[in-house]
């Protein structure tokens, strides 16, 4: 009896596989990827301790144990490993992250994952099979982009190193990416990646705030050049999420006789007005748009700003009004209303 049940489950785990096929073979892809990064990270202590290693990397390094512990103690999100060791990238970039969208409608291409759900988006640690995905997703009829990302959170799966590029970036946007990526570790609602992105957005901003408040003070330099970074990045957000309003409104209005060819002309001139208009943003750093200067995207890059930036207002609310901009009662409540996975 227990060797035909033992049978039964091995048959039944068996079709699983052969059902989920490509789902298993990505898993495992995924592993083996976010393993070796695991494995080849050096505990921050060792770089710390390293006479090779460069002094500029090193106050790095224990600026952001300060933020992780701030985050920590001051914010309450959720005391792990994640950040204490960090993965030497070599100049590379190590996770491309896939996204289709619908043509003509902000409906994104999901996939279905377990524990976390439905994803708007897939990664790959291999450029090539991101490449391969995205093209997949074109034939499919999707607007479809891919990009690389600084930064990204495993859920408690595995400890999140320190990527060697996040070095780079200013130590406000630096402070915000860390606080970003612990709030994943905090909070997490299944099925929801628009609320999670925004939550993690807007505790990143006010969270990385507080902290340069509190470690260099409100007069100084620091503080100030971080307020400037995230006027100038909320009015860069307003601008898209405006356009996309707008492409939206474009998009209800194309009757079911119009040809793609024309709804695709009148799209690409919409879009390329909205790009254009940047020029029309007041901004303190005219540089904030260097990367994106004469690009045409499709609606994959308005759906990435709709996913992290459109429910800010609203969260704004209820900090304010309910918490009373108390951020540690904020996410004392949000921990306890979506406990994490």
């Amino acid at each position: 009896m227990i060797k035909k049940i033992s049978l039964g489950i091995i048959g039944i785990l068996l079709l699983l596989i052969v059902w989920n096929f490509e789902l298993v073979v990505y898993g495992i892809k995924q592993a083996r990827g976010q393993l070796n990064i695991v494995w080849n990270a050096r505990p921050v202590s060792a770089y710390l301790s390293d006479p090779a290693v460069a002094d500029s990397v090193k106050i790095k390094l224990q600026y952001i144990q300060k933020v992780r512990e701030y985050a920590i103690k001051e914010l309450g999100l959720n005391d792990t490993d994640n950040y204490t060791s960090m993965y030497d990238q070599g100049g590379k970039p190590v996770l491309w992250v896939v996204t289709g969208c619908k043509p003509y409608k902000f409906e994104p291409r999901e996939w279905n994952f377990p524990v976390v759900g439905k994803v708007p988006y897939k990664g790959f640690f291999v450029e090539k099979d991101a490449m391969q995905a995205m093209e997949k997703l074109k034939k499919d009829g999707y607007d479809a982009g891919v990009r690389t990302v600084g930064g990204w959170s495993t859920l408690g799966w595995f400890n999140d190193p320190i990527l060697s590029s996040m070095l780079n970036r200013s130590i406000g946007d630096l402070a915000n990416l860390i606080i970003h990526e612990l709030v994943h570790a905090t909070i997490f609602v299944k099925d929801s990646v628009e609320f999670n992105e925004n939550l993690a957005s807007f505790i990143g901003d006010e969270g990385a705030r507080q902290f340069l408040q509190y470690e260099y003070g409100a007069d100084s330099e620091e503080y100030h050049n971080y307020l400037k970074e995230v006027e100038d990045e909320r009015s860069y957000v307003a601008h898209i999420l405006r356009g996309a309003d707008s492409l939206e409104v474009l998009y209800g209005s194309f009757a079911e006789e119009l040809s793609d060819e024309d709804k695709e002309m009148k799209k690409q001139q919409l879009i390329g007005k909205i790009m254009q208009e940047l020029d029309t943003v007041s901004l303190n750093n005219r540089n904030f748009f260097r990367n994106v200067k004469g690009y045409q995207p499709n609606n994959t890059f308005f759906m990435s700003f709709m996913r992290y930036r459109s429910k800010q207002n609203n969260l704004d609310d209820i900090y304010t009004n309910k918490f009373d901009q108390d951020i540690r009662a904020f996410i004392t409540f949000l921990k306890k209303e979506h406990p994490f996975l």
